[in-house]
This record gives C-alpha cells, structure tokens and sequence, in this order.
C-alpha cells in the first residue's frame, strides 16, 4: 500500500510509529517488544511467525496474540497466496455481481481488521478480568464468507425497492425502501401510488422497469429535492468529492516512514 496507494497508505497509517528489524539477523529487538506488548498483531502465513521465532509462545501468556490469515492456520488452503479480491471470490461475494471488481476491500477491511478488532477488544476485556491472554486466528475467507447474503440477491438485485436507478441526467439514485410505510410513500411522491401493493409481489423486474421509466424522467437534483425531509430511504450516487465535502474528514497527516522511530525503540528496550 506504501506504494501502491500512498495517499490510502497516510490516510490508515497517520498517527503511528513503525518501527523496523531483521527477525533473522537481529530478532532481539522483536523479543523485546513481544515481551512489552498487550497485543501482537501478525499476518504471515500459518508457520512463518513461529519459524521466525515470533510465534504465540515467543509472547508472554497475558499477551492478547492475533494472527490474521487469508483462509485459517489449516486445511487445503492454508498456505495459498491470495489478496482479498482471491478470498472473497473463495467466500462466494462475488457470485451475484462478477466480474464487476467490489468497491470496498470486505475481506480486508471487515472479515480481516474488524474482525480483527471485535475479537481483541473482547479478549483484553476478558483479560481485564482474568489476567489471561488469549490467541486468536482470523481466517479472512471465513470472515467475509459470513458477510454474504444468505438469500442470494435479495439485496443486490431482486428486490425493486432496494436498487440503484438511472435520472435523467446520468446520475443514479439509490432506492432503499425496504419498509412498507417507506415505499408507500415514495410510491404517492412519484405519482404511483398503485405500485406500493407490488413491492413483494413476484414480477420483481416489471416493478423495476416501471420504476427505472419514472426515475429517468427527471434529473437526480429533482428527486433529492421532492424526497428532501420525507422517510423513504432514497439518495444519491454521489461523487468521491461530493461525499467528502459533507461526511470526509480532515486530513490526519501522513504515515511515518518505514522504520522511522526504530532507534528510538530499540534506545528504550535495549539499554
């Protein structure tokens, strides 16, 4: 990411400290921190951290240790290289909407860091109490396997009253009206109310495609402005720029460079 995305890389990475060694040559400055640590985070393959001398037995008991791995520390898939557009083809994600690339890492981003970060949080709670660590596998193949919808394309796709539809000036309009009383509603603003006793009814893509002929025939400012203050669950497709204008926020700084408080640490652990 330090290379790839760099401005993504400062964003996630503002804040921190890095701190750099050689786990073959010089793994003393590693043991010192393992010795230090509430909570060791790695994301080798299943193996490599306890080869390298940094495994789970390397940290002290009370040490919350979590690895995070593409598909578990065992089975078939075990030791497969895989980024997350990999693990969440494995997981199924991708089956209602391949080959579209998803917009959101999911296997990174939520079954790898917050299922990361649910899972440590509850053990230093339950440290908290006990005085027991605890040692922790995230496999993020099964994380996002757990994301997908167990009904097949009820929410990416079937459902009229939950999609993304075409305005009259090229941009799009997100349809979320999931609730009776919200589609009923929107149904009477759009001048349709007959539609509102369709909204489960079987021929889900008439219901669309009578939807999709009303939405094009006004630009997406005229929508936002007639939902403006009704409960219908409706809004825009907006713009990276759009978005970041009302709900971004202000810029963290940047990421530290690679290994740049190393010398300070080793200074502190290693009088």
């Amino acid at each position: 990411m330090r290379a790839a995305t760099p401005v993504w890389h400062d964003v996630l990475n503002a804040g921190k400290e890095s701190v750099v060694c050689d786990l073959k040559a010089d793994p003393s400055l590693a043991h010192a921190l393992l010795a230090r640590a509430d909570v060791v985070l790695e994301g080798f393959r299943p193996g490599v951290a306890a080869r390298l001398g940094i495994g789970p037995d390397a940290a002290p008991e009370q040490a919350v240790y979590c690895s995070i791995t593409g598909f578990g520390v065992d089975g078939g898939h075990a030791q497969r290289a895989a980024h997350d557009l990999n693990y969440v083809g494995w997981a199924g994600l991708l089956d209602d909407t391949a080959p579209a690339l998803p917009p959101v890492r999911d296997a990174d981003l939520a079954g790898g860091a917050l299922g990361a970060v649910s899972e440590i949080l509850a053990a230093l709670l339950e440290r908290s109490r006990t005085g027991r660590g605890a040692r922790i596998v995230i496999s993020m193949t099964q994380r996002a396997h757990e994301l997908a919808e167990p009904e097949p394309r009820r929410l990416s796709g079937a459902l009229a009253c939950y999609r993304i539809y075409p305005t009259a000036n090229g941009r799009w309009l997100t349809v979320g009206a999931l609730e009776p009383v919200f589609f009923q509603r929107l149904c009477e603003l759009v001048g349709a109310p007959e539609l509102a006793e369709r909204q489960y009814g079987d021929d889900q893509d008439a219901l669309a495609a009578r939807l999709t002929e009303i939405f094009a025939g006004h630009p997406l400012e005229t929508w936002l402005e007639l939902f403006d203050g009704e409960d219908v669950c409706v809004g825009p497709v907006a713009t990276l720029e759009e978005a970041a204008s009302t709900f971004g926020a202000a810029a963290g700084g940047r990421a530290p460079a690679l290994g740049e408080h190393t010398d300070r640490w080793r200074s502190e652990l290693q009088p």
